[in-house]
């Protein structure tokens, strides 16, 4: 099947208008103004800045590279902001904080993996590399409406799947959070394992994920899980809770059994061995070199004498 050259010229343009679009669309990410002028509600000191650079390091910096080092990835169109960069900080807190929640067609929203406290500390680190930078007063406002947010797990085994059910309780009145971002994990023991992508609930106020089969437990086999909601109402809420859904399984801790990570008296023997045959070798070898530095130099003192 051939195609005239007036079809392909005119498929060529239309994905070219669809690229720029998406360029413009990522280069431009509007903030509303509330956020614009929204305020850090921790003070960026340098504990915040320190802790700002390891969660920067683990979420930004394979993108954003180093701030001031120009070493940011280029591959991406548009390329991801060097963000020591005069026009970087030329944007308010809030925009920072915005735009590091709400990402854009190639940046994720970080909102859904990172706490809103660990998103202020990655725009106070950004905010060190900017000498003429003064932090607006601090104004601690928290939401109090989070507070009254509780979560439903329930578990259907025929479909082996979770529903959340979120919903607010203020003195009689229940309210569904409907259309909010949520996230489910499965605590393990270094971070969480996440379920599925993230889900937004219906207008029930429910969201589902799909636990997977045969996923281990404790010994009695319970799963604990960790559910992340953001709501732009009610903020953010981060609960937990255990189910006896998962397959028992008696794991021993991780500082039960000699392990490579445990204390000296837990250490494997093998690696003992190693490390003590290395030990007595290296002891050893300087032994025998000191040895035979005096006997050269009793050597020596004998044929001049």
């Amino acid at each position: 099947m051939k195609f005239s050259q007036p079809f392909i010229k005119t498929l060529l343009l239309i994905t070219l208008m669809f690229v720029g679009f998406q360029v413009l669309k990522a280069q431009n990410i509007p903030v509303p103004a509330a956020n614009k002028v929204k305020a850090s509600p921790i003070v960026f000191n340098a504990a915040v800045v320190k802790e700002g650079l390891s969660i920067y390091d683990k979420n930004c910096m394979s993108c954003h590279g180093n701030p001031g080092k120009g070493n940011f990835l280029p591959a991406f169109v548009p390329p991801p902001a060097d963000l020591a960069t005069a026009k970087a900080q030329s944007q308010t807190d809030g925009e920072l904080f915005y735009r590091t929640s709400e990402g854009n067609t190639i940046m994720p929203k970080f909102k859904t993996t990172l706490s809103e406290v660990e998103r202020w500390k990655i725009v106070g680190y950004i905010r060190s590399f900017n000498k003429k930078y003064v932090q607006p007063p601090v104004i601690l406002a928290p939401n109090l409406l989070t507070k009254t947010v509780q979560i439903d797990f329930r578990y259907d085994s025929i479909t082996n799947k979770i529903s959340l059910y979120a919903f607010s309780v203020i003195k009689k009145d229940t309210t569904r959070l409907k259309g909010s971002d949520e996230l489910l994990f499965v605590k393990r023991y270094f971070g969480g394992m996440q379920l599925g992508p993230i889900t937004k609930s219906n207008d029930k106020g429910i969201a589902i994920f799909d636990f997977p089969k045969h996923l281990p437990g404790d010994k009695d086999g319970n799963v604990e899980f960790e559910a992340r909601i953001n709501d732009n109402i009610y903020g953010e809420v981060i609960l937990s809770k255990k189910i006896k859904i998962g397959v028992p399984t008696n794991v021993p801790g991780l500082t039960e059994n000699r392990a490579i990570w445990n204390i000296e008296s837990k250490a494997p023997i093998w690696l003992m061995f190693t490390y003590f045959s290395i030990l007595i070798g290296v002891w050893s070898t300087i032994a025998y070199i000191v040895f035979n530095m005096f006997r050269l130099r009793k050597s020596g003192t004998k044929i001049a004498s």
